[in-house]
């Protein structure tokens, strides 16, 4: 039986201003094509070079563009691609996200939950997603993301790893609040993000300050409302749409190129 083949195409390098970052992979093969390494002709030309391959006898190639007027891109950096023609059965593992992963406990399974997961779904996290009530769950989820059915919820926050995310938005305020006074009590997290308005957030942080005796930098890391700046809106799918672009902004570093 004839083995099919495919051609995994690697951003092996880059200098300057690139499209996509080193490690960026792309599949190409008889069927269509799989993943982006940034569009435009740099992308147009990399898939040309690709099918190509797989009519030779040659298993690898290397490639090097210069972004500038040639290729009609002005980034103005330059890109390095590596070729690798192999059978399509190992396509699966070859496209197999290597990304660094952020680790982000979510409380609370509702509609905001929901909405938040489906938007953060192909994005650079692991996923501990903590609810005590089972049939908020949805069936299926990320291979990324762990649901865990557990009504005493504070307990993750104290096995958390440090520079953890957190999203706190459960069915009831005293629970939120319970988790959101953990998190802040480490004072090692690298986002806590509290649903809720300007008039809660500042209900909260005077119990905090009563009750639990943080301090005001350990309330300096609290998010509430949650989301960036700027977008307004209580649907869900906005709100997690806000709250997915200020996830990636907490994890995402300075660019070289700044």
């Amino acid at each position: 039986m004839s083995v099919e083949y495919g051609v995994l195409v690697r951003v092996d390098a880059t200098e300057g201003s690139a499209p996509r970052e080193e490690g960026t992979v792309m599949w190409v093969d008889a069927r269509g094509i799989q993943g982006t390494i940034g569009g435009g002709n740099l992308e147009f030309l990399a898939i040309e070079q690709a099918r190509k391959l797989l009519e030779v006898d040659e298993m690898e190639a290397t490639q090097r563009y210069a972004l500038g007027p040639l290729l009609e891109q002005c980034c103005g950096g330059s890109v390095v691609l590596k070729l690798k023609k192999m059978p399509t059965a190992n396509r699966l593992s070859a496209m197999r996200d290597t990304r660094t992963l952020a680790p982000l406990y979510m409380f609370g399974a509702g509609h905001v939950g929901k909405a938040v997961m489906t938007a953060i779904r192909k994005l650079p996290f692991q996923v501990t997603w903590v609810d005590g009530r089972a049939d908020e769950f949805p069936s299926l989820v990320s291979k990324r993301t762990t649901k865990v059915l557990d009504d005493t919820p504070v307990r993750h926050v104290e096995s958390a790893p440090a520079y953890s995310l957190y999203l706190i938005f459960t069915h009831s305020h005293q629970l939120d609040y319970d988790i959101t006074a953990a998190v802040l009590k480490r004072g090692d997290a690298a986002y806590c993000g509290l649903i809720g308005s300007d008039t809660k957030r500042a209900r909260f942080v005077s119990r905090f300050r009563k009750e639990e005796g943080l301090s005001e930098d350990q309330i300096a890391r609290l998010t509430c409302p949650i989301g960036i700046v700027g977008i307004h809106g209580k649907e869900p799918e906005v709100i997690a749409a806000s709250v997915a672009a200020q996830l990636l902004q907490v994890i995402s570093p300075v660019p070289d190129d700044r």
